[in-house]
Order: C-alpha cells, then sequence, then structure tokens
C-alpha cells in the first residue's frame, strides 16, 4: 500500500500483487417469464459471449464452475448436461454449487487463489417458470418444523415485512417507493424483465390491493428464467485481456440459522460480518444488492449502512428480474460492469440465499484511478 499526496489530500492507492484477481468479462440473458432455450442452451449463449468479450477460447479456461439447483430443473444432477456448455476438450477442470451463481464465483475465485491457473469462469442458471416456486421451495425447509407448515417464499417475506414496518424501520410507502424506482431503472435495462403498462407511480401502486400483508404485487420479484457468466483472472491475465479489470477488493459470505423464527428478520448480521470481511462499505459508489423483496432492501441498506450518496440497484434489482441460482451473480456482474464499462472506482455486489436472508455473499469490486493507477 502505498500513499500519494494529490490537491491536498492524502489517499491510499493499492500496488496490485500477481495473486490479486479480477472480473474482466460478464454476460447476462435479459430475465425472461419463458425462455425458450434449454438450460444448457442458455449457458452456451452466455459463455459464448464473456469469453468474446474477453478475446480468449474455452481452451484458455483453467477452471469453471456452476450454480443451479435440481429443485427448480426438476430432476437429480441435472447440472450435467449444462457441462456441455463450457466442452468436453480440452480435458475440463469443472465443479458445481447447489447454489446461486454468485457462490459458484467465490469458489471459482478460491481456485484461482491456488496460483497454478490463471483464467476461471462462473455461471449461474435457472428456469423457475416451468415449476410453482410456491409448491418447490417448502421442500428446502427444515423437514421437521417448517416444511409442513409449508411456508412459501412470499409468506416468509410478508412476516419479514411486518416485523420491519412495525419495529419503525420502514414504512410502506417507502416500499413502494423502491417498487416505484426499481420499475423505472429496468426501463433502461434490456436485460430486466419488462412488465407491460408496470406502474410507478408510488401513491396508485399504494392503492393496489394486499398479496400477502403487508406485501402488494409490487413489492415481489417476476417469475423469471435467465443465465449469467463472469470469466475471472489473475492480475498478469487481467492486465492483458482488459483495459479496465473489476479487481476483487474483498469477497466473503456468512450464513446464520435457517429457521426465521430464531433470528431478528428486521437485521441482517451475516450481511454485516461479510461486508466488513470484505473491506467494508467505505467508497462504494454503486451497491446492487440481490433483494428480491423490497422490504429486504430496506434490511440490506440499512445493515450495510449504505448512505443517500450510494446508488442503489441501478439496473432495476431483483424486484424487477428474479432468475433463481443467477440473481446473485447478476448483481456482482452488474456491479463489476459498473467498474469496466462505467468508470465507478468502487462498487459492491450482494447474493443471498435460504428462507429471509439467511446466508449471503458480499463482493466487493475496485477500478482504477484517472493516472491509471489501481485503488482501495
Amino acid at each position: 500500500m502505498t500513499v500519494r499526496q494529490e490537491a491536498g489530500e492524502t489517499r491510499e492507492t493499492a500496488v496490485r500483487q500477481d495473486s490479486d484477481i479480477a472480473i474482466v468479462a460478464t454476460a447476462q440473458l435479459p430475465a425472461v417469464r419463458r425462455q425458450e432455450l434449454t438450460e444448457t442452451e442458455m449457458l452456451l449463449a452466455v459463455v459464448d459471449e464473456a469469453l468474446g468479450k474477453a478475446g480468449i477460447k474455452r481452451s484458455d479456461v483453467g477452471f469453471s464452475c456452476q450454480g443451479s439447483c435440481d429443485y427448480i430443473s426438476g430432476g437429480t444432477f441435472s447440472f450435467v448436461p449444462n457441462l456441455d456448455a463450457m466442452g468436453a476438450w480440452p480435458p475440463i477442470h469443472e465443479s458445481h454449487v447447489e447454489m446461486d451463481g454468485a457462490w459458484a464465483m467465490y469458489e471459482a475465485w478460491v481456485r484461482l487463489k491456488h496460483g497454478d491457473i490463471d483464467i476461471a469462469v462462473a455461471m449461474g442458471s435457472g428456469k423457475s417458470s416451468t415449476g410453482d416456486p410456491a409448491a418447490m421451495y417448502p421442500l428446502e425447509l427444515d423437514p421437521y418444523y417448517l416444511a409442513p407448515l409449508g411456508l412459501d417464499p412470499v409468506s416468509l417475506a410478508a412476516l419479514q415485512a411486518r416485523q420491519l414496518i412495525e419495529s419503525g424501520k420502514t414504512t410502506e410507502r417507502e416500499l413502494a417507493e423502491i417498487a416505484a424506482r426499481s420499475r423505472r431503472d429496468a426501463v433502461g435495462n434490456a436485460k430486466q424483465q419488462q412488465l407491460r403498462n408496470a406502474e410507478q407511480d408510488v401513491d396508485k401502486l399504494l392503492a393496489e390491493g394486499y398479496l400477502r400483508s403487508p406485501l402488494r404485487k409490487s413489492d415481489l420479484p417476476p417469475i423469471s428464467d435467465g443465465a449469467c457468466v463472469v470469466v475471472m483472472a489473475t492480475a498478469r491475465r487481467a492486465r492483458e485481456l482488459v483495459e479496465r479489470p473489476a479487481w476483487i477488493a474483498g469477497i466473503d459470505h456468512r450464513s446464520e440459522l435457517h429457521n426465521p423464527a430464531l433470528r431478528d428478520l428486521t437485521d441482517s448480521v451475516s450481511t454485516r460480518i461479510a461486508a466488513e470481511r470484505a473491506g467494508g462499505v467505505a467508497g462504494v459508489e454503486v451497491a446492487e444488492l440481490m433483494a428480491p423483496f423490497t422490504a429486504q432492501e430496506v434490511i440490506l441498506r440499512q445493515s450495510l449502512g449504505l448512505g443517500e450518496d450510494v446508488s442503489i440497484n441501478p439496473s432495476g434489482g431483483a424486484v424487477t428480474g428474479n432468475p433463481l441460482m443467477a440473481t446473485g451473480l447478476v448483481r456482482i456482474a452488474n456491479a463489476a460492469d459498473q467498474v469496466i464499462v462505467g468508470g465507478r472506482s468502487r462498487t459492491l455486489g450482494h447474493a443471498t440465499s435460504g428462507p429471509a436472508l439467511q446466508q449471503n455473499l458480499v463482493c466487493v469490486l475496485e477500478g482504477t484511478d484517472v493516472s491509471g493507477e489501481d485503488v482501495r
């Protein structure tokens, strides 16, 4: 770490090491309700696009990891056909996580840290439109106490939102404001699910009836299919492949008790700890938070201590596009693109899994300053 004096300000500048890892390219399909492609075809499309952006071939990739869910796909070992997206020759080194693609990215990051490869690919994909999430997700809950209740994600989110409102940490109007803002931002993002005639007026949203009190339809994510890929590289290759890499300054994930009744649903301790271990939120300009429900954005923003100067989910967020098993990786990819293409200096990507924000991953990304030096 070096210190530079510039315009009367002292500023720390990171000296990148060979062991540092960066995201050099991303690709994602538009989130749609019914994707005509198979899951393998979806991944093939985004892998081709991402590798093309990085200017590399499949044979350059030393490791790949994918995130998907057999419950969503409707069959055991459903990820095996998806290996065709990376190809089988030359012999590939791959892995799989039964999680969102953000956790596949974490494993790929760890694999790159071993130092014997220099490029890795992380993927996430899912087609939830072919099933019934309300019937599917209770099967993944604790089999003794929660699953027999038939708690679906919307009901859990409503309980969480009710606690948040009654604790005085938010209001129904604030939730409607988040929904309206997310819909406005999604209009300018071709990758988000474009909801026809989606209402953007806060008062009109508040006039709508409850779907699960206190949540209205606008507080919920649309059913979405999609896929996302990120290409990661060590420092030497990253500088060769892209003019402005998105350096992974820190990444961490934490989990809390599975049973929502045994934790404070109005706070996300695991997100806060993950962010601290990933380097903190100081200087973050854009935060892409995986908040499928509007109330969860409030919880995450407050738990992270993000100020009004931080742009939250300028992509439209998970409220306007929720391709399960790819949504968290999409958030990180969008945060990376804010650095690679958007010229931002420090961004944050967040992913969650489990009931009511049970597991959380935070990835802090950094770019370069105007002098070409890396900033941390």
